[in-house]
């Protein structure tokens, strides 16, 4: 198909200092849980965007110098020339298929406690370390020969990113997690010399780090700078009225204005708190201060938004990063007119919670991120069919569903039975809860690859039991059932189901989901940590209760600290009305309260309620799958080969999880067993002797 005329200008070259990128579609940088532990999976991700269109691909931030480093995080390092070729496989990967290759310089002074070094952090002023985890390390401020020398580090690594092959460098100064910003902001800059006080002043360590790199790379590198739109940490942060002035005075400073929100939570804050574009005010109006070209950011999904950011004169180029995981050949699919393919990132976070959690990174959309290099894995390509012809799927939730669409990729002829009048299983349902309805793009995309492929049949409104399944004939079985949400308390607090008085009414996320929603004082007991908790107390609240929330972790929805929406969360239900009690188990469920105890000192206090709302643990759905395994001997009479339980009818999880399952059994149906064989590769450092 030819691309939509309308979105040609998204294809338009556009230069960048001495370099010119292809089209207008840029990756910013972005983690991936790689780094320098994992390099070639993290550079085969990379390539993998090269071939998918992009114009522009990033790096994660990279450590220019051992004196400023982020353990125990794990992003890339260019400290010595030994760094050298562990980067450049990644320029070479990038640049094969015309795209600009760049490379994120961070310095991270006050972000930076150097546990791995053992070096002395150092920033503009001495302050304490600012971390995800409060390290009790402080930095010491920068004296005037430390500048030089930070000078001088800034282009050896410039010098490195050059011989490595990169064609731009852009100079980290956003989120809070650059020297840059934390030179240019009142709330971290506290100098009384040339470096401090007024704007002019502020500014001058990144004019003098540009100046530098325009003499040591300039003629052959373009050179970006990523600043934060506004702080938002009131009159004495570097707020978006000064970062406008700090362009306007210094126009043509970058060959390109890399614009990024405040707080890596306030920029990339997921779907539930922020629509596409969302940062689109703090941004407009700053290209006409400038004549170097625009980039900025907004989980950008649809070409018609692309389109309007430029057309409009508010961008000159489209930043992504979030929607280039989900889909690595979104310009692609532009360019063929196949915008229906494009797989839309759903805002869920899970991507960033690789880099939280210092783990291989996942994505919820696309299984094949960051495992393209370890598994071999495409995002557009599947591996060719085997032996068998035929698929049963049973369960049409984002495990089935993607085991589904895979299996057809590769040719098999697929069932597709769901018990349910619909398809979409958990993502069916919370999908309608509030803030998750982006979520539904995992069940609309696969729903649409189906309906285009004829070796797929959907079977609606299909209870099937074990007998039913071994007369059908199918070669090979998965089954996709789903999992419930428990009812006994039993999770983390319990690992045995706690004393339940029956009078009084208990709920699980399935009954809210499912329409029955209790009234009046409510105790919502969170023990899963997760987005569910949050998520219910706020439809509670909707629907006229007044909620007690009760978790035994010291933060609501704990583990949503690794999506960056532990905060928005907190601060949402706080302004509700909610009563947020932390630090709190449940030991007893009575006919009119629930018995909460502190988790440190186990003294209890009763709280009169109305419901409890129990949000636990999960258990699997796996009855059929247990009834076909006990009619193991027939297999063969019917020609049955395998039976495969997945997604969270095996081990619940986060629906990444589940697409992933569905994914891998569809790549591994068929293939040779590999038995204690690792099912993926990993990076072997050879020791020298």
């Amino acid at each position: 198909m030819a691309r939509d005329p309308r979105y040609d200008i998204l294809f338009e070259p556009l230069a960048i200092g001495p370099v010119t990128a292809k089209n207008r579609f840029y990756q910013v940088p972005h983690c991936n849980g790689g780094g320098y532990r994992d390099p070639s999976a993290a550079a085969e991700m990379r390539g993998i965007k090269a071939q998918g269109g992009w114009g522009v691909i990033f790096t994660e931030q990279c450590e220019m110098h051992p004196t400023s480093e982020i353990t125990p995080f794990i992003e890339l390092r260019l400290w010595e020339d030994q760094d050298i070729p562990m980067i450049a496989k990644m320029a070479d990967r990038m640049k094969e298929h015309g795209a600009l290759a760049g490379i994120q310089l961070a310095y991270s002074g006050i972000n930076g406690p150097n546990f791995y070094t053992k070096e002395v952090p150092m920033a503009p002023s001495a302050l304490p370390i600012r971390t995800f985890t409060n390290d009790p390390v402080q930095a010491r401020a920068l004296d005037r020969q430390d500048i030089r020398d930070l000078r001088r580090w800034f282009v050896t690594a410039a010098k490195r990113s050059r011989t490595a092959g990169f064609d731009l460098i852009c100079l980290y100064g956003a989120h809070g997690f650059g020297i840059f910003q934390h030179f240019l902001s009142r709330a971290t800059n506290h100098r009384t010399d040339e470096y401090g006080g007024s704007l002019e002043n502020r500014s001058r360590f990144v004019r003098e780090v540009i100046a530098d790199l325009r003499d040591a790379v300039g003629d052959s590198m373009g050179l970006t700078l990523r600043v934060s739109l506004d702080e938002i940490t009131g009159d004495l942060g570097f707020g978006n009225a000064e970062v406008r002035d700090f362009i306007e005075m210094h126009s043509d400073l970058p060959d390109l204005w890399d614009l990024a929100h405040g707080t890596w939570e306030d920029c990339s804050g997921p779907s539930r708190f922020k629509e596409e574009a969302a940062q689109q005010d703090l941004v407009q109006g700053i290209k006409a201060l400038t004549s170097r070209p625009v980039v900025g950011v907004g989980r950008f999904t649809s070409p018609d938004v692309m389109v309007r950011q430029i057309k409009s004169g508010i961008l000159d180029f489209i930043g992504c990063a979030r929607p280039s995981i989900a889909d690595p050949f979104l310009p692609k699919k532009i360019e063929e007119g196949r915008i229906e393919d494009i797989r839309e990132c759903i805002g869920c976070n899970i991507c960033i919670t690789g880099d939280m959690t210092m783990s291989i990174s996942r994505c919820t959309q696309n299984p094949t991120f960051m495992e393209e290099w370890r598994k071999g894995w495409h995002p557009e390509r599947m591996n060719a069919k085997g032996d068998s012809s035929s698929v049963l799927i049973i369960g049409a939730g984002p495990a089935g569903l993607e085991a589904a669409r895979a299996c057809a990729e590769r040719g098999y002829d697929v069932a597709l039975a769901e018990a349910q009048s619909e398809i979409g299983g958990r993502v069916a349902r919370e999908r309608l809860l509030p803030g998750l309805s982006a979520w539904g793009r995992v069940v609309d995309y696969r729903a649409y690859q189906l309906s285009q492929k004829g070796n797929v049949e959907t079977y609606l409104n299909s209870s099937l039991t074990a007998n039913d399944i071994l007369q059908f004939g199918f070669e090979n079985i998965a089954i996709a059932t789903g999992a419930s949400w428990r009812r006994d308390g039993v999770a983390r607090q319990h690992v045995s189901p706690l004393p339940i008085d029956p009078a009084l009414p208990l709920y699980t996320p399935d009954d809210l989901m499912a329409g029955s929603i209790p009234t009046g004082t409510v105790v919502l007991y969170d023990d899963d940590h997760y987005y569910m908790g949050g998520v219910l107390a706020e439809l509670l609240v909707q629907n006229g209760a007044t909620v007690v929330l009760v978790t035994p972790s010291a933060y609501v929805s704990d583990w949503t600290n690794n999506t960056l929406e532990q905060a928005s969360i907190h601060r949402k239900l706080a302004m509700m009305g909610v009563d947020i009690q932390l630090n709190r188990g449940v030991v007893a469920i009575g006919a009119d309260h629930v018995l909460t105890n502190c988790t440190y000192t186990d003294v209890t206090r009763p709280i009169p309620c109305d419901a409890v709302v129990m949000v636990a643990s999960r258990i699997g759905n796996d009855g059929l799958y247990q009834a076909l395994k006990a009619r193991q001997d027939d297999w063969p009479d019917v020609g049955l080969k395998s039976v495969k339980l997945i997604g969270d009818a095996n081990a619940p999880g986060p629906i990444a999880w589940a697409t992933y399952a569905g994914h891998r059994y569809a790549r591994e149906l068929d293939e040779p067993d590999r038995g204690d064989a690792l099912s993926f590769r990993r990076e072997i450092t050879a020791l020298a002797e």
